[in-house]
């Protein structure tokens, strides 16, 4: 009989796909907290809007942005695209949560992503972070968690108890 291995945990979300959006450049504090909270967000901050377009139509994604002239070229190509009118994250995801209500899209999220990179997440104990985080963090958290692409350090701080609330403006609709 084979070693098992180390138990990969189980997703405490269905496997459908997540919700994928394609988020421009004027709002990555968005795309960060939409990666957090468990969507697919690629940040698009160079290039043209017809390369986002182009990546949006192949890619399957609902394009976020705050620019008109973007959303409306968007549309006239049979795209999905929400107007981002709020100034603050929490208004935006809002917008994004009646947005979608009218554009007949579910919004479905999957375990939290890299908020730098998207990427999956894989759990560590306490034991696996020692040195690598402050000793006041380590000392008052069990689990962490880290990006399998760059490496980057996860835990549930007074940052996740923010995406918490915020993730509400979408859990309302």
């Amino acid at each position: 009989m084979k070693p098992s291995g180390p138990r990969r945990p189980q997703s405490r979300r269905p496997k459908e796909p997540r919700t994928k959006f394609a988020v421009d450049a004027m709002h990555g504090s968005l795309a960060r907290k939409l990666r957090a909270l468990g969507f697919d967000a690629a940040y698009y901050k160079e290039g043209e809007d017809e390369g986002l377009i182009e990546t949006a139509a192949e890619e399957g994604r609902i394009i976020l942005s705050s620019d008109r002239s973007l959303v409306s070229a968007a549309a006239s190509r049979d795209l999905l695209a929400i107007l981002l009118k709020g100034k603050s994250d929490s208004s935006r995801l809002r917008e994004i949560s009646e947005g979608a209500t009218r554009l007949g899209v579910g919004l479905r999220r999957g375990d939290s992503l890299c908020s730098l990179c998207g990427k999956e997440l894989q759990i560590l104990p306490r034991a696996r972070v020692a040195g690598l985080v402050p000793p006041s963090v380590e000392n008052s958290h069990r689990l962490f968690y880290r990006c399998t692409s760059c490496g980057q350090l996860y835990w549930h701080g007074g940052h996740w108890k923010r995406l918490r609330s915020l993730a509400r403006q979408l859990d309302e609709k």
